[in-house]
């Protein structure tokens, strides 16, 4: 190879180098934007799914590292809220098959006692019933009806079919009433 020849592509792996770093550039921008603006609609979605603010925010950090390894081959940037609400639906599941998980046994200690947040809901007789619904259920409870997705959306998001969710959030809304029923003062009822 001449030096004429090296020079030439040394200037094109120089341009092609420039090139890549200004994209990369705008992609991490583009992702910290994304971040910004859903951040906290992600929390209170996974916050929903999970019943425990530390765990959410688990959640929610692991989905955005995720999405922020893949950033460069999504191409559907109108799917990003449901590409990582699948994220955060798929860690959640997999909490629960993770052997530190199964292995968590009570103590007869309780743990220093936490500052509850203004924004718990644990007041609400509305939401410990729905903490108390199975996963799945709770996870299509949440999003047609908190997140106000439709049912092709709620089952692009859980990555099952429409029928699925349709047959999760009746046998949720079923369980719900049924507790209502079962305890009219819940609501503030007679």
């Amino acid at each position: 190879m001449s030096a004429t020849s090296a020079d030439q592509l040394g200037g094109r792996l120089g341009l092609a180098l420039v090139s890549t770093a200004r994209s990369n550039d705008s992609a991490e921008a583009e992702f910290v934007g994304f971040v910004t603006a859903r951040q906290q609609a992600l929390l209170r979605f996974a916050y929903l799914l999970t019943s425990d603010h530390h765990t959410a925010e688990d959640l929610v950090q692991t989905a955005l590292a995720k999405t922020y390894l893949s950033w460069g081959r999504l191409r559907d940037r109108g799917a990003l809220d449901a590409y990582v609400r699948r994220i955060i639906v798929n860690e959640n599941f997999s909490l629960w098959r993770r052997p530190w998980k199964r292995n968590e046994s009570p103590s007869d200690e309780l743990p220093e006692a936490g500052v509850s947040s203004p924004e718990t809901h644990d007041g609400d007789a509305m939401w410990r019933i729905v903490q108390t619904l199975p996963t799945r259920q709770r996870a299509t409870v949440v999003l047609r009806y908190y997140e106000e997705m439709s049912e092709a959306e709620t089952a692009m998001v859980l990555g099952c079919s429409v029928g699925t969710v349709k047959s999760q959030t009746s046998r949720g809304i079923a369980a719900l009433r049924s507790a209502f029923a079962a305890d009219p003062g819940l609501l503030g009822g007679e």
